[in-house]
C-alpha cells in the first residue's frame, strides 16, 4: 500500500470515527471502504442499482420536490382497531 495525506473539516472528521469505531475499523480502513464503494462499476447482480429508472415513465415530474404528498396519495393502510381495556372479572 502506499500513503495517502488527507485533509477533513472537524465535521467530516467527526463522522468518520464514529463510523469507523461502530464497525470496529481504522479510519484508513473506512476510507478505503468509501473508496471501493464509490469507484465500483455497477454489475447486473447488484439488484438495486439494477433497478434504476425502472418507473421513470410511471411517476410524477415533480416526485423529488413532493415525494410525501406522493407517498400519502398512493399509501393505503387500514387504521388499527381502537384499544379497549377489558373489564377485570369480579371476584
Amino acid at each position: 500500500m502506499k500513503p495517502l495525506q488527507l485533509y477533513m473539516d472537524e465535521a467530516d472528521l467527526r463522522r468518520l470515527e464514529a463510523w469507523a469505531r461502530e464497525r470496529r475499523v481504522t479510519k484508513s480502513e473506512a476510507v478505503r471502504i468509501a473508496i471501493r464503494a464509490l469507484v465500483r462499476p455497477a454489475t447486473p447482480e447488484d439488484s438495486l442499482l439494477s433497478l434504476s429508472g425502472v418507473l421513470q415513465d410511471d411517476l410524477p415530474e415533480d416526485v423529488a420536490q413532493n415525494f410525501d404528498r406522493h407517498l400519502q396519495e398512493t399509501f393505503v393502510a387500514e387504521a388499527p382497531p381502537p384499544y379497549r381495556r377489558r373489564p377485570r372479572p369480579r371476584r
